[in-house]
């Protein structure tokens, strides 16, 4: 593998022109494409096999009326007054209404029931000809804009529904984590140019991944926030991916290489670190897919797709840029003065580095540092008992979006279970049955905790299917109406010769929340059992992929109890900018599993790889871990803050979703990478001395030696011809 990557990097540097005129032309052809063929997203969680989405599909072929997205109008007359008082102005905002394009009619409160017990506000339901991801932005913004007429007339008038599902807009917060990653560059290197250029192939390569997963868009439905994941990712990896092999070629200059020979061991070192990393984090976000959930399948694959794009410009881009930064890639003291020439004299001054000193502390006190970092991780994980996931409502929005004051507003008047409403379908093979189905439903259902109402049925043009609402007293995401919906299902199964589902946004949140819960055990153990064979095969140990897996499971531990903390019992919500806490979104729990394993294993492979490459070249077990920290430390650091700051930069952003994960994903890296990865690893390895590198000789046999640190390279190297006497292109 060192051997392939090294002529990859070094014919890479050679032929930059090349290489670069590639990557611009596919660039540019992902985004023509992205261009032609971008279709909508989709907010819509669907979850096939569940009873929910049954139901959903016998809505649409037997109420195809009913099967669009809704809007919910909310219209209240000034205090101390009734609705009743202004008809003329609720009938003036219905007719709008109904005339508005992509809506099939409005429903008069008056008629339907809808008013709050003062008589003060009212309901209008508008229904609307597609589902929520098809309706445009145009259509939406006109819903949005209607009842000037009402408002004028002295109404409140706040517009809310599942059609208000719109795509979380990522505006230009992403870019001040974008800006603290190149100063942390700029920092790391002592150089604008190898800060630049490191950025500039991040961007290219995440540019690429987000053109192609947009091009794929009108094929595959993407929910709404799989190009947000895709983008945190691709930025927080490339960036990391092209500091490492940059940070290793600058190494290689600096110990008087010859730039394009420094280039190509750069690749076939560190390069050889990031494709097992990359390879970590694609099997991780890929494995979404035996869980069986189209949503959360397609999340993965598209993250997955942008951090393969960020490996493969990391190994080939990379260092066709370093060819054209040349010596500019260091700072001036340590520039060379010829392209040949011996290092400049700076270069031989060797000042040890924190990383070296860090190490040295935590060898020597391996045991206090083991039981501080592992009980310390311990209690941070303790508030993690109490997680709670459901999929969010308008509810849990920011308090001054349109969809979030009508439902401030629908719980305040109506009752919170009022934005959580339910639907339960009754169908039998005649209209007769049906109806007296449906009768019979209503009455197993009389005196159920927690329930509100249930209205009456409407029925299908057939009359073969029966329709009844069921509101709760509680809220969509309250963990009374999880206990009310399975009391729901319970009952009517008493009922007999019917098929009857129970469905609407709170029954399938609730489904998907709870397969995905289901889902998780098997999930974890297929990753990390597959992530424990890739491990093998570069470390080529036994106890260094158990003690890099058991270190995730503290990563993991800790940051759910933080996450819950703060989004869900609403410690410190201020400092993020949380409106309302409550449940976090059903599937971060799975997804940050398999991001943050991913990401772990990344820091896991770049810092112990050196240890490995320091031991395997001749080191003691004591001498190549200080080596392999004092030498990664830097990098890591740099690293792991500029993913930090990524993630941390779409916290800024008003969707709680994207905000949880941007949280999550940013505390997630830096318990891993500061205290796991810098702390406790080194401490294990130095505990364990030579029995961390042992691998049983049977098993040494059957593995395929990757020789990811580098010893057949060396050996290609001291056989080939010196490369200080070949040209050099710079």
């Amino acid at each position: 593998m060192a051997t392939v990557l090294y002529r990859l990097g070094r014919a890479s540097f050679r032929h930059r022109w090349l290489v670069l005129i590639i990557w611009v032309v596919v660039l540019g052809g992902l985004g023509g494409a992205a261009a032609a063929f971008r279709g909508p997203t989709s907010s819509d969680f669907t979850m096939p096999g569940t009873e929910s989405q049954r139901a959903i599909d016998a809505l649409k072929s037997q109420f195809p009326e009913a099967s669009g997205a809704t809007g919910t109008i909310v219209i209240g007359a000034p205090q101390g007054q009734q609705l009743a008082a202004s008809k003329s102005a609720v009938a003036g905002l219905i007719a709008e209404t109904s005339k508005l394009p992509g809506v099939l009619g409005a429903l008069d409160p008056f008629q339907t029931g809808a008013l709050s017990q003062d008589g003060r506000y009212g309901m209008i339901t508008v229904q609307f000809k597609d589902r929520a991801d098809k309706v445009t932005d145009e259509q939406r913004s006109a819903y949005e804009a209607s009842g000037a007429a009402a408002r004028q007339a002295g109404l409140q008038v706040e517009h809310g529904g599942e059609v208000m599902n719109a795509e979380p807009e990522v505006g230009g917060t992403e870019g001040i984590g974008v800006l603290i990653a190149l100063v942390v560059l700029v920092v790391t290197f002592g150089s604008l140019v190898a800060a630049g250029m490191t950025m500039l192939n991040a961007l290219i390569g995440v540019g690429a991944g987000m053109a192609g997963l947009f091009a794929l868009s009108g094929a595959v439905q993407l929910t709404s926030t799989a190009p947000v994941l895709a983008l945190m990712l691709g930025l927080a990896v490339g960036i990391d991916y092209s500091l490492f092999i940059t940070s290793r070629h600058r190494q290689n200059l600096v110990e008087g290489i010859a730039p394009d020979e420094a280039a190509g061991r750069a690749v076939g070192t560190a390069g050889s670190a990031v494709v097992f990393a990359g390879a970590t984090v694609v099997i991780a976000l890929a494995g979404l897919a035996v869980v069986n959930i189209p949503f959360l399948t397609v999340m993965g694959l598209a993250a997955a797709g942008t951090v393969a794009v960020a490996v493969l410009v990391a190994i080939t881009l990379q260092p066709a840029l370093l060819g054209f930064a040349g010596q500019r890639i260091l700072p001036r003291r340590l520039r060379r003065t010829g392209a040949t020439g011996a290092p400049n004299a700076n270069v031989a001054k060797h000042v040890e580095g924190f990383g070296f000193r860090w190490a040295r502390a935590i060898t020597r006190f391996r045991i206090p540092v083991l039981l501080i970092g592992v009980v310390g991780l311990g209690a941070l994980a303790i508030p993690a008992a109490d997680m709670r996931i459901a999929l969010p409502g308008a509810s849990a929005g920011p308090t001054d979006s349109p969809a979030r004051k009508a439902a401030d507003v629908i719980e305040q008047h109506f009752g919170p279970g009022f934005n959580g409403r339910l639907a339960l379908l009754v169908s039998t093979d005649s209209a007769d049955t049906t109806k007296a189905k449906a009768q019979e439903a209503l009455g197993v259902l009389q005196g159920t905790p927690n329930l509100l109402a249930a209205t009456p049925p409407n029925f299908s043009r057939d009359g073969k299917t029966a329709l009844l609402g069921i509101i709760p007293k509680t809220g969509p995401t309250d963990e009374a109406t999880e206990t009310l919906v399975h009391a729901v299902r319970a009952k009517v199964r008493q009922v007999q010769g019917a098929d009857i589902a129970l469905t609407g946004q709170t029954a399938v949140g609730i489904d998907v929340s709870e397969k995905l819960s289901d889902a998780m055990p098997r999930y974890l153990l297929l990753v990390v059992g597959l992530s424990m064979l890739l491990l093998m095969l570069v470390f080529r140990s036994i106890l260094v992929p158990l003690k890099a897996a058991a270190g995730f499971l503290l990563t993991v531990g800790a940051t759910f109890g933080i996450t819950v903390l703060v989004f869900q019992k609403g410690h410190l919500a201020s400092l993020v900018g949380l409106d309302t806490p409550g449940p976090l979104v059903s599937f971060l729990p799975i997804l940050l599993i398999g991001i943050l394993f991913g990401l772990a294993m990344d820091y896991e492979v770049f810092l112990v790889s050196r240890m490995r490459e320091d031991y395997v070249h001749g080191a003691g077990p004591q001498e190549a871990t200080i080596s392999g920290m004092g030498h990664g430390a830097r990098v890591v650091t740099a690293a792991a803050l500029i993913m930090t700051s990524v993630f941390a930069g779409f916290i800024l952003l008003d969707d709680p979703v994207i905000k949880s994960m941007g949280f999550a994903l940013a505390i997630g890296v830096a318990i891993d990478a500061f205290v796991v990865r810098m702390t406790i690893v080194p401490a294990v390895v130095s505990l364990l001395g030579r029995s961390a590198w042992w691998l049983p000789g049977w098993l040494s046999k059957i593995l395929p030696n990757v020789d990811i640190e580098g010893e057949k390279l060396r050996q290609h190297l001291a056989a080939a011809p010196d490369p200080a006497t070949e040209p050099v292109h710079v």
